[in-house]
C-alpha cells in the first residue's frame, strides 16, 4: 500500500474513481435490483450500452471505438452503424492505437469479421474485436496491475493488496469502513448483496478476492 501522511485522506486518490453509489447500481448489484442514486443524472452520458456492457467496456470506449468506425463506415441497409471494408480494418484499429500485431492476427480477425468474405465488417462484430484487444492491452499494462493493487489495498485497509497476497479479501468490515470514509449510507443487507455478487454468491464470509474485486470495477466502468 503507498504510503499516507498524517492527516491526509487516503481515498483522496481514487475519489474520482470510485463513485461509490454508482458502483453499487452499476456493479455489485444485480441488473433485477437496480437502485436510483443521488448522481444518476450527472452520470447519465456515461451508461455503457448494452453491447458495451456484453464486450466488458466503458461507455468512454465504445465511443472511441465508434468514432473510429466511423471514419471508414459506408452506408448499409439494415445496419444502423452502416460497414466498414474489411481492407479498412486494419487502418480503424491503428486508428485506436490497438492494430493487430502482424499477419496472422490481422487474417483471424478477418475471418471472424466476415466470414461469408462479403467484404466488409459490421459494427457489433467490430466493437467485439477491439473489445478482445482493449482487454488484451490492459490486462498486460504493469500500471493498470499497480491501480489495482493500491485500489484494493484501499479497501482492505492493509497492505495485503499488494501483488503475491493472494489471501486478502474484503470484507463486510472493509465496505462498512469505505461507506464511512465516503459519508454513503448504505444499509448490511445492501453490503451483504455487494459481496455476493461480486464474489458469485460464493458467501458473505468468505469476502471478495481481488480478481473479483477487479472484475466488479471492469463492470462498473472504473478500469477496461
Amino acid at each position: 500500500m503507498c504510503s499516507i501522511e498524517q492527516g491526509q485522506d487516503p481515498f483522496k486518490s481514487i475519489k474520482p474513481l470510485l463513485h461509490f453509489d454508482i458502483i453499487i447500481q452499476r456493479a455489485f448489484i444485480p441488473s433485477h435490483a437496480w437502485i436510483p442514486t443521488r448522481d444518476d443524472a450527472s452520470h447519465e452520458t456515461s451508461w455503457q450500452s448494452k453491447l458495451a456492457k456484453e464486450h466488458d467496456i466503458t461507455a468512454q470506449e465504445e465511443a472511441e471505438i465508434k468514432e473510429a468506425f466511423t471514419l471508414f463506415a459506408e452506408p448499409m441497409e439494415g445496419e444502423r452503424e452502416g460497414v466498414i471494408p474489411i481492407d479498412d480494418v486494419r487502418r480503424a484499429m491503428i486508428a485506436l492505437d490497438i492494430p493487430p500485431k502482424d499477419k496472422h492476427e490481422l487474417a483471424e480477425f478477418t475471418e471472424i469479421l466476415d466470414p461469408d468474405e462479403e467484404g466488409y465488417a459490421t459494427y457489433p462484430s467490430f466493437v467485439a474485436i477491439c473489445a478482445l484487444k482493449l482487454h488484451a492491452r490492459d490486462q498486460t499494462s504493469e500500471t493498470h496491475v499497480h491501480e489495482v493493487d493500491e485500489a484494493f489495498s484501499l479497501f482492505t485497509g492493509t497492505g495485503e493488496g499488494r501483488a503475491g497476497a493472494q489471501s486478502s479479501v474484503i470484507t463486510m468490515a472493509h465496505l462498512k469502513r469505505v461507506a464511512a470514509v465516503l459519508k454513503e449510507e448504505v444499509d448490511d443487507d445492501l453490503l451483504r448483496d455487494m459481496i455476493l455478487e461480486a464474489n458469485g454468491g460464493a458467501g458473505v464470509g468468505r469476502g471478495v478476492k481481488k480478481n473479483e474485486f477487479e472484475n466488479v470495477m471492469r463492470r462498473a466502468g472504473v478500469w477496461r
